[in-house]
């Protein structure tokens, strides 16, 4: 395995996930290439700025407008960003693997049809944090928990130690079905309920409907994953969810508030086609769903 000096990161997409995972990557000694827009290259400051329980401080990275020579491509923009992102990656002979830490599902699909099967390593990450500024990173979240696909883990594997020891939670997971969907069946109740009620995790689980709500959205969700093939218990998913620091927001609502269009068909939209697939009854996720489409102002178009 090469060593952690010998890893090219670059990373494609530098909002809050994409800044934490490069500034802690930075820090442990790694190169670093940050991908921005042409024409925002010339004033992209050259250190990454993170504020965190993992600690506070600044790292030099390196830019570019388009994707460099890499071992490891990161990419973390919005799943309705991709298509135009993906326009900066022009050779992808130069990348060893890609590892895309979008929500959802659906994009795996796209990545390996455009750059090959064995090139594209599933993975996850849950926690919150934003871009406050351009390269200036808040990590809200007391945690950041990374999960990749067992097929990672030669190339990954002392860069997701290195991650550990900054303070990430990490697992390598041989299935990949339930590596994807653990994230769904998590995410997808508590982005819809957070954003449909505009209250953080603490207030929906206080309020009696929308925690009834919560609580239904995730056994609909479960229900559609265990059809998937994947491994998922909707009670140990609502276990962790009642462990969850109360004053977390979901990005969806964050997404509403600002008036950027809701990732919904990524998070939501694999319950509601995976249900379709299978025959089984949402009707909470149908909800939930329009409730944040008539909150964002969108046309309705998931339900």
């Amino acid at each position: 395995m090469a060593a952690l000096r010998d890893v090219r990161h670059a990373i494609l997409g530098v909002g809050g996930v994409g800044g934490l995972i490069g500034a802690c990557l930075a820090k442990s000694g790694a190169p670093v290439t940050v991908v921005v827009r042409p024409e925002s290259l010339a004033r992209f400051p050259e250190q990454l700025q993170l504020e965190s329980a993992f600690g506070n401080f600044s790292v030099p990275v390196s830019r570019a407008s388009t994707v460099p020579a890499a071992d490891v491509l990161w990419i973390t923009v919005k799943a309705t960003q991709l298509e135009a992102a993906l326009a900066s990656f022009t050779k992808p002979d130069s990348v060893r693997a890609i590892v895309p830490l979008l929500n959802g599902i659906d994009h795996l699909a796209l990545l390996r049809a455009k750059y090959g099967e064995e090139k594209v390593i599933a993975a996850t990450i849950a926690v919150e944090t934003e871009r406050v500024a351009p390269g200036q990173i808040v990590h809200r979240s007391p945690f950041a928990r990374l999960n990749v696909s067992s097929a990672g883990r030669s190339l990954l594997g002392k860069t997701v130690d290195d991650l550990q020891r900054m303070g990430f939670e990490c697992r390598f997971i041989d299935d990949e079905p339930t590596l994807m969907w653990s994230k769904i069946v998590f995410l997808a109740p508590l982005a819809l309920t957070t954003t449909a009620a505009d209250r953080t995790t603490g207030a929906v689980i206080a309020d009696p409907e929308w925690k009834r709500l919560l609580e239904s959205c995730v056994r609909e969700a479960c229900a559609v994953a265990v059809a998937e093939r994947a491994k998922v218990d909707a009670e140990s998913v609502l276990a962790g969810m009642m462990k969850m620091p109360a004053n977390m927001r979901s990005s969806m609502q964050k997404d509403v508030e600002r008036g950027n269009a809701p990732e919904l068909d990524a998070i939501a939209g694999p319950v509601l086609r995976g249900a379709s697939r299978h025959g089984i009854e949402v009707p909470t996720t149908k909800k939930l769903v329009a409730a944040v489409e008539r909150r964002a102002g969108s046309t309705p178009s998931l339900v």
